[in-house]
Parts: C-alpha cells; sequence; structure tokens
C-alpha cells in the first residue's frame, strides 16, 4: 500500500466518523424538538442506540463472525469440527494448551502472592510512597517494551566474548557457560512468565495495597486486645476483609495472562516451544492462511475466559446481597 493510499483510507475513516457523529447530533437535535409524549422514551432509544450499534460492530458481530468462522476451512467451506480436531491431536497445538495453563497457573498466583506480601510489608512504612512507585512502574511499560528489555536481560552470547544479557553474565561470574535461555525448552516458557509476572505484580500491589487500608482499624484492634499474634490477625482479620479486592485482583489478572500475546511474539515468536493461544490464533490466521484454525483457537479462549467472568460476577453480586 502506498503513502497515498493509505492517506485516502485515513481520510475514508475519519470522514465516515465525522458523518456518524453528524448523524447523532441532528438525531439529538431533532429529539430536543419532538413532542412531549413519547419523549422519554425516544430519548432513551436515541441515546443507547450509537453505544449498542458501536457495540454490535465491534463486538457481537466480531464474536458472532469468529464462531462461524471456527467450524470453516481455509476456502470457507463449512468442514464441522476438524478444526477443533486438529487443534487436539496436534503436539504442537498441545504444547501450546498446556503452556497456555501454565501460564494462567503462575502468573496470577505468583503476582497476587507477591503483591499481597509487598503490600503488607510496606504497610505505614517510611518511604512507603516510593516502594510502591517502584513496583508500579513496569505497569507503566508496554508488554512489548517490557518484552525486548527481558530480552536483554536473557541475551546470549557465545562462551568467551562479552554478555551482555545479564543472567548469562551472572552465569559467567560464578564460573558457568552462557546459556541460550530463550531457546532451551521448558524454561524459556518459565523466563518469558517472570516477564508477565514482573508487570502484574504492581497491579496486584496497589489493589490489594488500598484494600488493606479499608479494613476497619477497630477489628484489628480487637483482635490485638483478644490476644492475637500477627499472623492470626492478618488470616483472620484482613483476609476476609479484602476477599472481594483478591478476587477482582486474581481475574483480571489471570484474563489478561489467558489473552497474552505481545510478550511471547516479542521475545520468541512462539518459537522454540513457547506458544500460547493467543499468539497461535494469530499465527494460523494470519500467517498461515488458516482463519478457521486460528478462529476455533479464538473460541477456545473465550471458552477458558467465560468461567473467570462468571466467578467474578457471581462473588461481586453475593457481596452487593450483604451490603
Amino acid at each position: 500500500m502506498t503513502t497515498a493510499d493509505l492517506i485516502g483510507k485515513i481520510i475514508q475513516v475519519v470522514g465516515g466518523l465525522a458523518i456518524f457523529a453528524a448523524i447523532v447530533g441532528l438525531l439529538f437535535f431533532f429529539l430536543d424538538k419532538a413532542p412531549k409524549r413519547g419523549k422519554d422514551y425516544w430519548q432513551l432509544v436515541v441515546f443507547l442506540a450509537p453505544a449498542l450499534i458501536l457495540v454490535f460492530l465491534g463486538l457481537i458481530y466480531p464474536a458472532i463472525r469468529t464462531s462461524l468462522l471456527a467450524f470453516t476451512n481455509n476456502r470457507g467451506d463449512f468442514n464441522g469440527l476438524d478444526n477443533f480436531v486438529w487443534m487436539f491431536t496436534q503436539p504442537a497445538i498441545i504444547n501450546t494448551l498446556v503452556n497456555t495453563v501454565i501460564w494462567v497457573l503462575l502468573v496470577p498466583t505468583v503476582s497476587t502472592v507477591v503483591g499481597l506480601a509487598y503490600a503488607v510489608f510496606i504497610d505505614k512504612s517510611r518511604g512507603e510512597k516510593i516502594y510502591k512507585a517502584l513496583v508500579f512502574m513496569p505497569m507503566a511499560i508496554s508488554m512489548v517494551g517490557a518484552g525486548i528489555i527481558w530480552k536483554f536481560v536473557y541475551d546470549y552470547r557465545q562462551s568467551g566474548t562479552q554478555q551482555i544479557g545479564l543472567l548469562n553474565q551472572v552465569v559467567v561470574w560464578f564460573g558457568g557457560e552462557p546459556v541460550q535461555w530463550l531457546q532451551t525448552s521448558p524454561i524459556n516458557t518459565f523466563l518469558l512468565i517472570v516477564v508477565m509476572i514482573w508487570i502484574q505484580t504492581g497491579f496486584a500491589m496497589v489493589v490489594l495495597s488500598a484494600a488493606i487500608k479499608a479494613v476497619p482499624v477497630e477489628q484489628l484492634e480487637a483482635a490485638e486486645i483478644d490476644g492475637t499474634n500477627p499472623w492470626q490477625r492478618f488470616t483472620n482479620v484482613t483476609l476476609p476483609g479484602i476477599r472481594g479486592s483478591l478476587v477482582v485482583v486474581l481475574t483480571t489478572i489471570s484474563i489478561a495472562t489467558l489473552k497474552v500475546f505481545d510478550i511471547v511474539r516479542t521475545m520468541t515468536a512462539g518459537n522454540f516451544n513457547t506458544s500460547v493461544i493467543a499468539n497461535e490464533m494469530y499465527t494460523q490466521a494470519f500467517r498461515a492462511a488458516e482463519p478457521g484454525r486460528g478462529s476455533a483457537l479464538a473460541l477456545v479462549l473465550f471458552i477458558l475466559v467465560l468461567p473467570i467472568v462468571i466467578y467474578n460476577v457471581r462473588v461481586m453480586r453475593k457481596q452487593r446481597e450483604i451490603r
């Protein structure tokens, strides 16, 4: 695509958005002048219509389209469950599914535990704001940026040459030989997981720290008067008090982990047995010209995310009933 074509496409998109905004504005203008009978209902329809249209075009239609494509081949012909049979019979794809499960088990758990421990230990300490800022800083870095940073950390140079990778330099200092970390399976998967934990720990720490500060001081003082030690106060007072926040943190990080793509694509491109569902979905749909298989993987990803969302909604509903 030439520069002129790209500019033309941008003009078309901007023009389309301007026309859409103008139509919506005119609808609001004429609505304001409409008769009062039935005016409230028309207001409801017109105010909701733009949002509903955008939700349909950006969410509902793509979801339906993807679900239908999951049952077609690369020519668009219906092929039943062939894409799903392929998914669960190919060793490479099975390895991808296993990697995704490992990511979902480790990243939310470790991020939440480390974030919670950090929040508890630095609560009301001197320099609390600085310590929090240091841990939260990785959240300000994009996934691609974080992947590039850690790719340098894991960088490999042949033995006898100067190492620019921090991890291999440490190994050399202790008399070892440099290792091709990102090409060595299965340790490379866990090294990629470290990057995600590094990013998400700050989010867990901030949310849980705020939740801990919201626990009533009276409850903690009453527990202390009853003779409980700090660990007992933490497990019997603090943890129940921040249960809702823990659920939010775990579910949010779990969903983000299931959709992880940037880190894997940037650091290994899914090679050396490190691929996950989101990366494989992209590879099949856009690299291998197999949109049906990519859509099938997307459908499986949606099915994996759905129980987490349902559980989160149920917990929030129970908390609302208690209040």
